[in-house]
């Protein structure tokens, strides 16, 4: 692959990414809404309205249904299911073991694996798939020319890297609050910092879904 290619397959996986991580965020706002009867937080990075697990989902399908040629509604649902549920598997997985939390719990769901993921949502993760064949991947060959632009990919280029700041600087301010609760005074000018501008009252209230596991 021409080292363009390679530049305009990243920007592509990333537009793609963004895609997921939005369409999440607003899932999930509007599952919140009628679980709760009004709005909780549930963006996934600490500036956005971004979930990162469905855009990590839909990057999965994305993959995966580029080689898959059989494209049966009955072989891309029970793909889907298993691929979303071993992705919502693994990032719950890596929450709780890199800062100390989780953002679902279904332990008392019937068939459920290890609280991490259910059996029915495996299946809405296999709706998932069979929306993101019949919807979003139509549109991949627009987004291909899309992107295409100098313009678009200068843009493109500015908002990786302020996601990344995002991705980067949520995960060390979840980090710096597991260690505050495990009274852990700050180490550096940077936790100091990350103390100062990120406490645990606004770290809680963007995170609101989530769950300390001692």
């Amino acid at each position: 692959m021409e080292k363009k290619s390679k530049f305009n397959e990243i920007i592509k996986i990333f537009v793609i990414f963004m895609i997921g991580s939005i369409i999440g965020y607003v899932v999930e706002m509007v599952v919140a809404l009628v679980q709760n009867g009004h709005f909780v937080s549930r963006q996934g990075l600490i500036y956005g309205p971004f979930t990162p697990v469905y855009g990590i989902g839909i990057l999965v399908y994305y993959i995966f249904f580029h080689f898959m040629k059989n494209r049966s509604k009955k072989i891309v649902f029970i793909s889907s299911m298993i691929l979303g549920g071993v992705t919502e598997y693994l990032c719950s997985y890596v929450q709780e073991k890199a800062f100390g939390t989780i953002s679902w719990d279904y332990s008392n769901w019937i068939f459920n694996i290890n609280g991490r993921t259910t059996l029915i949502h495996c299946t809405y993760w296999g709706f998932a798939g069979l929306l993101y064949v019949s919807y979003i991947e139509p549109l991949i060959p627009k987004i291909e020319e899309f992107i295409k632009s100098n313009n678009v990919k200068l843009m493109t280029g500015t908002v990786a890297v302020l996601m990344l700041f995002n991705i980067t600087i949520s995960s060390m301010a979840a980090i710096r609050q597991k260690e505050r609760i495990n009274n852990i005074p700050a180490q550096s000018h940077m936790d100091a910092i990350l103390d100062n501008m990120y406490p645990d009252e606004y770290m809680d209230r963007v995170f609101a879904n989530k769950k300390y596991i001692g």
